[in-house]
């Protein structure tokens, strides 16, 4: 069978530590990075821009919120504002001069900073109070942004980015942006696969089960609170960095606001806490669903000869697309990677009755 659990045996450390034990997981893993470097030669512009593109660096910001909320059991609503952060950083920073790498890292560290020492006060409380005081970020950011021109120039500005250039050559085309943005999203995605077998990742999680046992144990929970701000805010600042000069090739206050952080937090939720491979399934169906559901919509409409009005087109996917996701949150709290997962451990027996619990 594909997945097969008889006859596997560990026989050193290195096999019993590797993250992907199975074969076929290695081979389907594989078969998409394949296919993932291999998008500009089948797919078209379009589909490479406005679908592929943004649903990487869409994970690759899911992915850092991910690692407070799952990993540190801390809620972030002003995410969109540790992003907008640090596009900001990293456009200033490009239009001074500075090298396209070092700017995506400026800018990183710039959310880190402003991200963390936000999250120190706001680790001051727990809860509901956490997530308003964090609310409180997205907006006193967008206050800022708006009403300070030497950040965004005006309310009605955008700031204009300079080309990417990769060891200071430029990239301009559609696959070339595509490969940076598919690029950062795997060098996240490897750091994300591997924080939960180190001493963080254990931290993380005795913070995140309870916060008062871990300090029994002797781990600081406000220390490692913090730096799982810190490292979130770092990650969510590159991916607004990315997400601005790879696919809006500027920046303005509206990008980044506070519908933006309701998103990733939707994104979190709905692809599953703490899960790598739900950051991918919850930025697929948060950001592409709609569009799809669309497309679907008038295709079957003109197939059975409907006339439908503009207003019954422009909200019928955005009903769709909510009861989509309340189906979801309804009959499986834990998200799409768990679905994924018990389909996974069905065939791992198969085709026996019991399912591996």
């Amino acid at each position: 069978m594909f997945y097969r659990l008889a006859g596997i045996r560990h026989t050193n450390y290195l096999k019993a530590r590797q993250l992907f034990p199975l074969q076929f997981d290695r081979l389907l893993i594989g078969g998409l990075c394949v296919l993932a470097l291999l998008a500009p030669l089948y797919l078209p512009s379009l589909y490479l821009n406005s679908y592929l593109m943004p649903w990487l660096l869409w994970v690759t910001a899911a992915l850092g919120l991910n690692l407070l909320m799952g990993g540190a059991g801390q809620v972030h609503l002003g995410y969109g504002a540790v992003m907008g952060i640090g596009a900001y950083a990293a456009g200033h920073a490009a239009r001074s001069g500075i090298p396209f790498e070092i700017a995506l890292l400026l800018g990183g560290l710039a959310a880190a900073i402003i991200g963390t020492v936000f999250g120190a006060a706001a680790l001051r409380v727990k809860g509901l109070y956490l997530a308003v005081t964090t609310l409180a970020l997205q907006y006193l950011v967008d206050f800022v942004v708006l009403h300070v021109g030497a950040i965004s120039g005006g309310s009605q500005a955008s700031l204009q980015l300079p080309a990417v250039k990769i060891l200071g050559q430029s990239v301009r085309s559609d696959a070339g942006l595509y490969f940076v943005a598919l690029a950062g999203c795997v060098v996240v995605t490897i750091f994300m696969l591997n924080v939960r077998r180190t001493s963080l990742g254990r931290a993380l999680a005795a913070v995140r089960e309870k916060d008062y046992a871990a300090e029994i144990l002797g781990v600081s929970a406000f220390r490692y609170k913090l730096l799982a701000f810190w490292v979130a805010s770092f990650i969510g600042g590159t991916a607004g960095a990315l997400l601005a000069f790879c696919y809006y090739k500027a920046v303005s206050p509206e990008q980044y606001h506070i519908d933006l952080s309701i998103q990733m937090l939707a994104v979190v939720i709905v692809g599953g806490l703490g899960s790598v491979l739900g950051c991918f399934f919850g930025a697929g169906l948060i950001l592409l669903a709609p569009a799809f559901l669309n497309q679907l919509l008038s295709a079957v409409s003109t197939g059975l000869g409907l006339k439908l009005g503009t207003d019954l087109m422009t909200h019928a996917p955005l009903i769709l697309y909510g009861s989509l996701i309340v189906g979801f949150l309804l009959f499986e709290p834990l998200g799409l990677a768990k679905i994924y997962d018990n389909a996974r451990k069905m065939f791992l027996v198969w085709p026996f009755r019991h399912m591996r619990r």
